[in-house]
């Protein structure tokens, strides 16, 4: 009998199936958090935060040239990306669930073995044993046994075309060949269609598809060379597999995470392989080339793209040289910093992570150790059935399909031990490196929404982190879809009768659950929230003006809207936290400066804001790099007090002796007092550093976004304030309605089903509290009750998204 062939053409299905899923629920545009600046770097060749990612920049990039032709938005260039590598692991999945169910199969009917190319496999049936099919060399078969078979024919048999054909209504060998294709097709459905994979797949949030991609090639790879292992020349399937993980890193470590199952399946299997000097010879080749990809950093970085974090540029190649290879031990400091993340200062697996700033941080205990596994546990339990119940904590509608597939999940590997000992052994490690393993190597603070009552939200997560597991979702799918086919197998007597098979047919329905449960919070189609989010908060800037922001989710939407769309690149975003470093200052400096000030178009036509007769004529700041360098954290012996001048007027600002001024409030201080005439400064919100600046005073809502204004504000015609039930700040009546009922796009930001992602509440409650606050002013300016009704109507439209939509309120 001869090699069974892989059902590629199958795994081509299985991915070309989930690829249209993903394409019928994919992101029209863009999202929050990281997906925008990833959008963006791939699009300019920039360098997202630390450590860079430049083999997905570089993918990125050439993906979006071939797309070009295709004239989709390149949002939607990347999204489809996204899309096409999560789809094409899917089919790399399918095929290593197939031969081990395969090998599953072999073991319950004596069918022929999985071995070389040509080569032929021993089997057993009905107790004699055949090679290539034929009887043993010197024998016969039995007198009056079937040749096919090796029983005595039944009565009623005939020949047909001059062959005998068993007219029993149910063939074995049959149903042992379709029964892994059904396996590998249930996997292929769960894995694709569990609530992360889904929502990872169809908008390029991360960059974790294009790792979870290479896990599944370096499984199927591995899965081959345990095949061919005693073939010449398999050891390069092993080269082939270290060189895309190596690659892979520089992507992001996920890439690394089947390298214990690898090892630990040479080692069980053929540990001799470690003594071949071609693998150590083509290996120690395969991770230096591999690791090459890291010099994309400094090169880059050094031609100063607009988005340039971490600035990792190096003097010398030596330096840079150093730097890759050591990983970021040793060598070009910037480079170093920026591979080894240390700008994260990512806490050791020992330390509990709420106390890793601290001199002597506490140990990582029982307690938090376990809330960590319950935390990996809510988010597996989010996959199956996530539409069954609103609520983020694991448990009720959802639990009793949580507990099934992670029952189907254990039997999938039980089915791998009875397929083959080093099936189990690569499988078993695999998934104790993508549960287990992660969540020890984590460290994760407790989880963003499990037991707030009890954590305080600034000892928890900032978000939901299961993005993480990504590959352990879609690789327990194909697991669960292994259960799955042996559980219809068991249900059908443990035989492979056709009608026993029929009537347990319908237990395979439960492939379909996922599909059915997550779709209404997987789909993005439509969903323009993030777009337009920063295209409101851009609009809502005067010509040449300075944004300051508070994190990713104001942040990263605008980078995307001015460098891939063009709009407002005249505006200057200054993301606070970034002040911090030494690197951003130095950045804003050079990319405002005369020479390098984008000027301000309105080819929308807008007419909200007067062309300036002259672009700004010096930068933000004219701080030396040494003056930049030697800014940091000040407690105050005595009083200080800092003037703010513009044209309109002068205010003085006071801090009192003791107060400690941190270097992003000194430098917020430097930019302002600089720039003020010559550039309108903004702030994303009415707190955070306006505030802690004590600039609220002079702080006025313009649209989504607060002007500083430096005047009496009580003497402005037009402003009027709030009352505290609504903030209580300043309002620019007239020029915030016309913003919010002429210019902002609200798509997917009111009245919305389902707002999947819960820490981001605030962006739709953020335009509900704008609408309250017209409300408010229109009432105290006298406005028509019509006109005050109508505010309050548009605000309630928010407040129902606010509160997670109308199908997704806990």
């Amino acid at each position: 009998m001869t090699e069974k062939r892989p059902p590629y053409l199958h795994a081509a299905g299985a991915a070309g199936s989930a690829l249209v899923l993903y394409l019928l629920t994919l992101a029209p545009t863009t999202w929050f958090w990281d997906t925008s600046e990833y959008i963006a770097t791939a699009f300019i060749m920039g360098i997202p935060h630390p450590p860079g990612n430049p083999l997905f920049v570089v993918v990125g990039r050439v993906w979006i040239l071939l797309l070009e032709l295709t004239g989709l938005p390149v949002a939607v260039r990347i999204n489809v990306l996204a899309a096409t590598t999560s789809a094409v692991a899917t089919g790399f999945f399918f095929l290593v669930t197939h031969r081990v169910l395969g090998g599953w199969m072999d073991g319950a009917t004596g069918g022929g073995k999985w071995g070389a190319s040509g080569e032929r496999g021993v089997a057993r049936t009905g107790g004699t044993t055949r090679n290539g099919g034929g009887a043993r060399t010197g024998e016969s078969p039995r007198t009056g046994e079937s040749p096919r078979t090796g029983e005595a024919p039944r009565s009623g048999e005939a020949a047909r075309n001059g062959d005998a054909k068993d007219s029993r209504p149910w063939d074995p060998e049959r149903w042992a060949s379709r029964m892994p294709l059904v396996g590998a097709w249930c996997g292929a459905l769960l894995a694709a269609t569990a609530l992360t994979v889904w929502n990872q797949s169809n908008v390029n949030e991360k960059v974790y598809t294009l790792s979870v991609l290479i896990i599944a090639v370096v499984s199927w790879l591995a899965l081959r060379w345990l095949d061919r292992k005693n073939e010449p020349g398999s050891v390069m399937l092993l080269v082939l597999a270290g060189y895309l993980m190596v690659l892979g890193s520089t992507n992001h470590l996920m890439s690394l995470l089947p390298g214990p199952a690898l090892v630990a399946l040479v080692l069980t299997e053929k540990p001799s392989v470690f003594l071949n000097p071609n693998l150590w010879i083509r290996g120690v080749a395969a991770v230096l080339i591999g690791l090459a990809f890291n010099f994309v950093l400094p090169i880059r970085s050094a031609q100063q793209p607009v988005i340039n974090e971490g600035e990792p540029t190096c003097e010398t190649i030596s330096g840079a040289a150093i730097a890759v290879y050591s990983q970021g031990k040793a060598g070009c400091r910037a480079l170093a910093l920026n591979l080894s993340r240390d700008q994260y200062l990512k806490p050791p697996m020992t330390v509990d992570p709420r106390t890793a700033g601290a001199l002597d941080p506490d140990p990582r205990g029982g307690w938090l150790l376990g809330h960590q596994f319950l935390n990996y546990f809510q988010y597996f339990d989010w996959q199956w059935a996530r539409g069954l119940g609103a609520s983020p904590i694991p448990g009720g509608p959802r639990l009793p399909f949580t507990l099934v597939f992670l029952g189907l999940g254990f039997w999938g590997l039980a089915v791998s031990l009875r397929s083959r000992a080093g099936h189990l052994t690569y499988l078993g490690v695999l998934a104790l490196s993508l549960t287990v393993g992660l969540v020890l190597y984590l460290n994760f603070k407790p989880g963003y929404s499990l037991a707030p009552e009890t954590v305080p939200a600034a000892m928890r997560e900032v978000r939901e982190r299961d993005y993480f597991f990504v590959g352990s979702f879609h690789f327990w799918g194909f697991l669960a879809g292994m259960g799955l086919v042996a559980a219809w197998r068991w249900a059908a007597g443990g035989g492979l009768q056709t009608k026993g098979l029929a009537l347990a047919s319908p237990i395979l329905a439960l492939a379909f659950v996922p599909l059915v449960f997550n779709w209404g919070w997987a789909d993005r189609s439509g969903d323009y929230s993030a777009r337009d989010w920063a295209y409101n908060m851009l609009q809502s800037v005067e010509p040449y003006g300075i944004l300051f922001t508070n994190g990713d989710n104001d942040t990263f939407p605008l980078w995307y809207i001015q460098e891939v769309e063009g709009i407002r690149r005249d505006v200057t975003v200054i993301v606070g936290q970034y002040l911090y470093t030494q690197w951003y200052p130095r950045q804003l400096r050079y990319l405002t400066s005369p020479s390098r000030q984008r000027p301000f178009e309105d080819p929308e036509g807008l007419g909200l804001y007067e062309t300036p007769d002259s672009m700004p004529t010096r930068p933000i700041t004219t701080l030396s790099d040494a003056e930049l360098a030697g800014i940091g954290r000040a407690q105050l012996e005595s009083d200080l007090n800092v003037t703010l001048r513009a044209p309109e007027g002068a205010v003085v600002l006071q801090y009192p002796g003791g107060s400690i001024l941190e270097r992003e409030h000194q430098l917020a201080l430097a930019i302002i007092q600089e720039s003020l005439g010559e550039r309108p400064i903004h702030f994303a919100s009415s707190g955070g550093l306006v505030r802690s600046l004590g600039m609220d005073r002079w702080a006025v809502r313009q649209g989504i976004t607060s002007r500083l204004r430096i005047q009496a504000l009580d003497e402005i015609e037009g402003l009027t304030q709030a009352s505290e039930n609504t903030g209580g700040g300043w309002v620019d009546f007239d020029l915030t309605l016309t913003l919010a009922d002429e210019v902002f796009l609200y798509r997917g930001l009111r009245g919305r089903e389902i707002w999947a992602d819960r820490a981001t509440l605030n962006i739709p409650l953020h335009f509900y509290f704008l609408y309250m606050q017209l409300a408010d002013a229109a009432l105290q300016l006298g406005r028509e009750d019509e006109v005050v009704d109508g505010l309050l109507d548009e605000a309630d439209t928010f407040l129902v998204t606010a509160e997670g939509g109308t199908r997704g309120t806990p």
